[in-house]
């Protein structure tokens, strides 16, 4: 059966538009090693909230035995995004790799229960695509009823491949499938995020032309010969998607730990390699026909106009600070204005009466919009700050444990043996199967300190203090 979320709460006399801030970083990292901060990468000191983090990265380490390892384990860089967001109450809800290219998704906590029907999907093209080394990953998502797309892009490289990187992206933009009605491809979304490291080059300009435009910021005397501008003016698929103005120096090629463009033998031209567009889908035309094709394309229309989404650049700019790589990055910022399709989550949940590791504890919850359930569905006990749907403490499966409470609240119970003796703040979550997200999530509530771990001396810190006293008197 088609995993994806029930039509639900549309209520029409709430149709205020709200906005929400995006924050995306497209990077090629040459297999470098993390930073020791991403701070200033991610805005993380700025004084204007941001709502959703989209990453993506190019040329990640992937050798055999690293590349093994983060198959089990967050790759070291995704450990770094994880370590700066989730403090800040970011929570990663989504995450793909394949090879080098690697795309994660963060969204502000208050959102999470809004985020549904969430996918990945990848697609090979380099090296007659068997190996992965250029390629797209994909996340497609609901936000708050809207269907959003993020597509993350390695494509051929070199000055001569013009043609063969927009053939990439159309082999790309066909192949790619999800499993949803309402957008089963790529351009099906409301708002499509294409970005990467797109190789496309400055020809024409001689060497000495290029560098004196950068010298004097006179960079939009080399836009009329970017290949991707150029390419926009003849290929309609091209033609639909937005790029603001290119107002910052080009991002390749530079020596490492240097802001000096490439001295080496080979003294390649700087260029626009890393970029950012976004295409919102073209308004649909109303018809009298009745066939499969123009029901749906009626029903966009209906939603379009009940529900508009608008998108706004506020940055686009490169990060000249960040010298690990011969690509610097470069990040987004947007202002997604939207009618929310939906005001209440799917569950509504929480803790009843005093948490602790001595008793068994119980979740109340209730299904407040009607969805499909699972038996495979489970309730996560989560620290407050938790990094990602896997960061549980423990959890339960709803309909093991499942009791009746009354006709609308549902009880499960968490067993005592998984709750931390230490206690702390905590918060559950509902996760759905089908949908593949959290559509759930409690207050925040404190799980009380163990009296009988206080009373029995049983801390990790206490016993491992009684394991040194008892080495010490073995000599």
């Amino acid at each position: 059966m088609e995993n994806e979320e029930q039509p639900e709460d549309h209520q029409p006399l709430q149709k205020e538009s709200e906005r929400f801030r995006l924050h995306m970083v497209t990077w090629n990292v040459a297999t470098a090693d993390p930073p020791d901060d991403v701070a200033s990468l991610l805005h993380l000191n700025s004084p204007k909230t941001l709502d959703l983090y989209v990453i993506g990265l190019q040329e990640v380490y992937s050798g055999p035995v690293r590349f093994v390892s983060d198959m089990i384990f967050d790759d070291p860089w995704s450990q770094l995004f994880i370590s700066a967001l989730a403090p800040l109450n970011y929570v990663k809800l989504s995450s793909i790799r394949m090879q080098g290219l690697l795309l994660l998704f963060f969204s502000k906590l208050e959102h999470v229960p809004f985020i549904r029907d969430i996918q990945a999907t990848y697609t090979r093209t380099g090296i007659f695509g068997y190996w992965g080394n250029k390629g797209g990953v994909s996340v497609r998502l609901s936000f708050y009823g809207h269907m959003l797309c993020f597509l993350n892009c390695h494509l051929a490289a070199h000055m001569k491949y013009a043609n063969e990187r927009v053939d990439e992206f159309e082999h790309i933009m066909d192949t790619q499938t999800f499993d949803c009605k309402k957008a089963p491809r790529i351009f099906d979304h409301r708002l499509v995020f294409w970005f990467g490291d797109l190789n496309f080059r400055i020809q024409d300009h001689g060497m000495h032309f290029v560098r004196s435009c950068i010298n004097n910021q006179t960079y939009n005397l080399l836009w009329s010969h970017d290949q991707l501008i150029m390419l926009k003016k003849k290929e309609q698929l091209l033609q639909e998607f937005e790029e603001g103005p290119l107002d910052f120096q080009p991002t390749y090629k530079f020596d490492l730990n240097s802001d000096t463009y490439d001295s080496s033998g080979k003294k390649r031209k700087p260029a626009w390699t890393d970029r950012i567009l976004w295409r919102v889908r073209p308004k649909s035309q109303s018809s009298d026909e009745q066939d499969e094709n123009d029901v749906k394309e009626r029903n966009q229309l209906k939603e379009e106009e009940e529900y508009p989404l608008k998108v706004r650049q506020d940055l686009y700019t490169s990060k000249m600070e960040y010298s690990i790589s011969d690509h610097k990055p470069v990040i987004g910022i947007f202002t997604l204005e939207l009618t929310k399709m939906h005001q209440t989550p799917l569950v509504s949940l929480h803790a009843e009466g005093d948490w602790s590791a001595d008793i068994d504890s119980i979740v109340l919850y209730n299904p407040l919009q009607p969805f499909q359930s699972s038996t495979w569905d489970w309730i996560g006990l989560y620290k407050v700050g938790f990094s990602s749907v896997s960061d549980y403490i423990t959890y339960t499966w709803v309909k093991d444990d499942e009791v009746a409470f009354n006709d609308k609240v549902m009880q499960v119970f968490m067993s005592k043996e998984e709750i931390p003796v230490r206690g702390g703040e905590c918060v559950l979550c509902y996760y759905s199967s089908n949908l593949q997200c959290i559509v759930g999530i409690s207050e925040p509530f404190k799980v009380q300190e163990s009296k009988v771990a206080v009373a029995e001396g049983l801390f990790p810190e206490r016993i491992n203090e009684l394991d040194r006293i008892a080495r010490s008197e073995e000599f």
